[in-house]
């Protein structure tokens, strides 16, 4: 059964593809987007990388093990990829746990677990579905920290730079005469996402 478990002694292996995979967190760091890597493996062998880009792609579905899924799909010609195990920085989610389970992959590996929207064993675990053709070995906490504190860090640096658009537009209103709203959501700007999803 795919019961998801926690790396206790990590693999040598498994912490060099998910060192590879913190990089691709790093790159969607590096664009504005929430820091996610993923790195696909096939007998030792990197087929793909992704990281996240559904802001920069206007793409929803632009998570990183998706686009870790589609170029290796495109790669390997095919879309079933039995003998391919995923490294992830953090626990996926219900759409890329059912790509994932699709694609026929063997296993899957994550480094930090996401309390609101995971489903590899923190809000509930597809991947243990007893109901579904397909089972995936899921293990977690691989270099856990290490993801943790990258994403801890970006939803940071965001909460910072809302806070400080709220005290700019205050300070614009009260120079202006304009009631001081101070209970009013911020103005949307074009890089606003939420601030609360993805928070390790």
């Amino acid at each position: 059964m795919a019961a998801m478990e926690t790396a206790s002694v990590i693999n040598p292996a498994d912490e060099f593809a998910m060192r590879l995979a913190l990089d691709q967190a790093q790159n969607a760091l590096l664009v504005g987007e929430v820091p996610v890597g993923a790195v696909l493996m096939r007998q030792g062998q990197v087929i793909a990388t992704g990281y996240n880009r559904p802001i920069t792609t206007h793409d929803p579905t632009a998570h990183a093990e998706i686009v870790a899924l589609r170029h290796a799909a495109h790669l390997l010609g095919n879309y079933r990829l039995p003998e391919c195990e995923l490294y992830v920085t953090l626990e996926p989610c219900a759409m890329c746990a059912m790509a994932l389970m699709h694609a026929r992959l063997k296993r899957v590996v994550f480094a930090a677990t996401d309390p609101k929207t995971g489903v590899a064993g923190s809000v509930l675990n597809l991947f243990d579905n007893r109901q579904l053709n397909h089972h995936t070995h899921v293990e977690g906490g691989v270099l856990a920290e290490a993801s943790s504190q990258l994403l801890r860090e970006f939803f940071a640096e965001r909460r910072e730079a809302a806070r400080k658009r709220r005290d700019a537009a205050r300070g614009v209103g009260l120079a202006s005469g304009i009631p001081d709203d101070s209970d009013a959501s911020p103005i949307p700007t074009g890089d606003a996402q939420p601030l609360d999803n993805l928070t390790p």
